[in-house]
């Protein structure tokens, strides 16, 4: 008798390594050498395209880490003198950039002080009697804590998962196990769609917010007052997004337990463990506060907000609740320097250069030959936008890819600015729960091992088509009361 012949394995790291590295490098070739130049477009503009396009595969399929492989193509576009070095590095001077980077470190102060932690702990003991109530007090905890602590994937692995990994094993509840129906699998899965709504109802509360409205810029699409602006536009329908998304999981995707009486004595003890606030976490507060009341009013009296966030941080190393290695350690702080200014950049030359507005004009007569309305146009572009996510590993690399083009597109169509930026940005939020994958917050909740693959596939589809329905229902209906079409 034969024996069995051995399971098929999976190609060895640098072979699977090798072949991204190829494919990424293909492409941008490809297009650059073997796909006809259009005859508008410049020579300079389609090299820089192919390096784009290189850039941004690499990015997906990830031959080497992302900011490595970011400032090759950043090197690329300087060798080949497709780019000046002073226009390659041009974005590094940007002010959303250290914005971003700045953001980084309060949410580090937030986690390092144990603020986070006492706020959402404080809310599992007031409405913690039921895992329903339990879900809700963790929601309504992470959209307070948003705007100063401008992380969705520090809150998520920071503060909300290792309360909810003591929570369900204190019910019982076991990652990898059949257990982790009783209570986890349901709290994993509510914090994880409920992230988007919370990172789409303050301009600050997640860092690619932040990129967003700095590309619609680029665009000639300037908001006044962004931070009201935003919030005033995404109260409505991210509020009511923050509500439904617990209760609609409780019925699709329910508990095994649904009461959970030990929850709150469990956080009044862990409370009582934590004692009184330090002086560090009212440190952290009033610089929160002093942060978030520049990015509203700063605009009055002079101050941008990378000007309120600098202001910020340096309070919180004067004051020793940050001291300089903790910035310094803060690698994926550093990271996102690299490939956001990298990204941006080259979206920002792709557009000085007269590429964007071609490609953007070309989709627009294609639209407008198929006999669209313009809410036709606008709606397709968002679907659009929207479920391409699930070809990216990163909310913020979908926007340095995707969001110059589909706003120009829209702008192309007759959208007006305003809502095409707005609406592009808040769907940036909302698909970071498509798969386990789609974000950073993605990684970390579906990592905690109590969700299964399937479920996070179909659960994801499922609240985003909730959440779509939501935004277009509500958000049509608040956005037209704010004049915003």
């Amino acid at each position: 008798m034969d024996a069995a012949a051995p399971p098929p394995t999976s190609p060895p790291p640098r072979v699977a390594k090798l072949i991204r590295f190829i494919i990424s490098i293909s492409i941008g070739l490809i297009v650059r050498f073997l796909v006809p130049k259009p005859s508008k477009v410049t020579l300079q503009a389609w090299q820089l395209f192919s390096i784009f396009l290189s850039t941004i595969a690499g990015l997906v399929l990830s031959p080497l880490p992302v900011g490595a492989w970011a400032f090759l193509g950043l090197t690329t576009s300087v060798v080949t003198k497709t780019l000046a070095f002073s226009a390659a590095f041009g974005a590094f001077t940007y002010e959303v950039i250290w914005l971003i980077v700045i953001s980084f470190f309060f949410a580090r102060g937030f986690v390092k002080t144990g603020l986070g932690d006492r706020i959402a702990t404080y809310f599992v003991k007031w409405l913690g009697k039921s895992t329903l109530g339990l879900s809700y007090g963790l929601t309504i905890s992470e959209a307070l804590i948003a705007p100063a602590m401008p992380s969705t994937t520090a809150r998520a692995g920071g503060v909300f998962l290792p309360i909810i990994n003591s929570l369900s094993l204190s019910a019982g509840s076991k990652p990898g196990d059949p257990s982790a129906k009783k209570l986890g699998s349901y709290l994993i899965q509510s914090q994880f769609q409920s992230a988007g709504n919370s990172g789409a109802l303050f301009l600050t509360a997640a860092a690619q917010n932040l990129l967003c409205l700095r590309l619609a810029e680029e665009l000639g699409v300037k908001i006044a007052s962004p931070w009201v602006a935003w919030l005033k536009a995404a109260s409505l329908p991210a509020i009511v997004g923050l509500l439904a998304t617990p209760l609609v999981l409780y019925k699709l995707y329910p508990p095994e337990i649904k009461d959970t009486p030990d929850a709150p004595a469990m956080a009044a003890e862990k409370l009582e463990q934590m004692g009184p606030v330090t002086r560090n976490e009212w440190v952290m507060v009033g610089t929160m506060l002093l942060a978030v009341s520049l990015w509203v009013f700063g605009e009055k009296i002079g101050i941008s907000s990378v000007v309120a966030a600098m202001l910020g941080l340096s309070v919180l190393l004067l004051l020793g609740v940050l001291d300089w290695d903790d910035c310094l350690s803060e690698k994926s702080a550093w990271d996102t320097l690299i490939w956001f200014a990298v990204l941006v950049g080259m979206a920002g030359q792709l557009t000085n250069l007269g590429f964007v507005s071609w490609m953007s004009d070309g989709v627009a007569k294609s639209l407008k030959s198929l006999s669209l309305s313009r809410p036709a146009a606008f709606v397709i572009l968002q679907i659009a936008y929207f479920f391409i996510h699930y070809l990216f590993a990163s909310q913020t690399g979908h926007v340095g890819a995707l969001y110059s083009a589909f706003l120009a597109m829209n702008l192309a169509s007759g959208v007006p600015g305003v809502l095409a930026a707005l609406a592009l940005a808040y769907n940036t939020n909302l698909f970071g729960a498509l798969t386990h994958y789609s974000s950073g917050q993605a990684a970390v909740y579906y990592g905690a091992g109590y969700m299964d693959l399937l479920d996070v596939f179909k659960m994801g589809f499922i609240m985003a088509l909730v959440n779509i329905l939501i935004w277009a229902g509500v958000g049509a209906f608040w956005w037209k009361i704010l004049g915003l079409y």
